[in-house]
């Protein structure tokens, strides 16, 4: 139910901005990104692996798979290949450390390893919706 300690060190709020009035008008998006999928909003800073050809304040683009704008609905593959989503770097930073482990009984074997994930920090500014 609840956790215990303090929170995690080094991860970024990845939830969209909540909506204000309830007739405003929601648009999100869901971007491929170094093969794992984000629920992104303009405004929202995203965490995805590193992207080493993007130096900080660059622009780059994020494939879209899916286009949520207010009741439509967009996924069809045609429509979206034409869709690219706007976002800026803003952060290329080291994730939280990960030990692993290894330990066979009886027999003295030990190995300890360590990991850190490189990540870019983005902001998206732009989620341009498909023409009707």
């Amino acid at each position: 139910m609840f956790r215990r300690g303090r929170p995690r060190a080094g991860r970024l709020d990845c939830g969209g901005a909540v909506p204000e009035r309830e007739s405003e008008i929601r648009v999100y998006a869901i971007v491929r990104s170094g093969g794992r999928q984000h629920k992104v909003a303009v405004g929202d800073i995203v965490e995805v692996d590193k992207i080493s050809t993007a130096k900080v304040g660059d622009t780059v683009e994020l494939s879209t798979l899916l286009v949520v704008d207010g009741d439509s609905v967009t996924s069809d593959p045609w429509v979206l290949a034409g869709i690219k989503v706007q976002a800026e770097v803003v952060d290329h930073h080291k994730g939280q450390k990960i030990d692993i482990l290894r330990y066979k009984n009886k027999t003295g074997y030990r190995r300890r390893q360590g990991h850190r994930q490189q990540y870019t920090a983005i902001k998206v500014t732009e989620i341009p919706t498909a023409a009707k």
